[in-house]
């Protein structure tokens, strides 16, 4: 049993997720921190401090729903317009720059196959 626990623990899959999940955890302070420190100081100079806390609706506090939703299109924002746009743009450089290979081969049956259909043909 212990040697199947160890198996799948030692599973490419496992130890990738573990450190995505790390990586992940580390990379939502910078963009919160993006958002936070950058994007709302500008968003405030500009048009004022978005807070809709205060906006109830009877006992549903409606607001602060609003801010979260509000906070989660600010992170997406940013996480799309600084990080998977420039992402992007450095992956569609690279495949540029790459030079572009001889296709393989065709296997053996298929060239035999097309020799018997040209000989056909003729």
């Amino acid at each position: 049993m212990l040697e199947g626990f160890k198996k799948f623990i030692m599973r490419g899959s496992v130890l990738d997720l573990a450190v995505g999940v790390i990586i992940g955890g580390a990379f939502g302070t910078i963009v919160n921190s993006l958002v936070a420190d950058i994007l709302n100081p500008l968003i405030g100079m500009i048009f004022g401090a978005p807070d809709f806390s205060a906006i109830r609706l009877g006992a549903l506090n409606i607001g602060q729903f609003l801010n979260a939703v509000v906070a989660f299109v600010m992170v997406a924002f940013a996480l799309y317009f600084f990080v998977v746009t420039p992402m992007n743009r450095l992956q569609e450089l690279a495949r540029k720059n790459e030079t572009p290979t001889a296709p393989p081969a065709p296997p053996e049956d298929i060239v035999l196959l097309r020799e018997i259909r040209d000989a056909l043909k003729k």
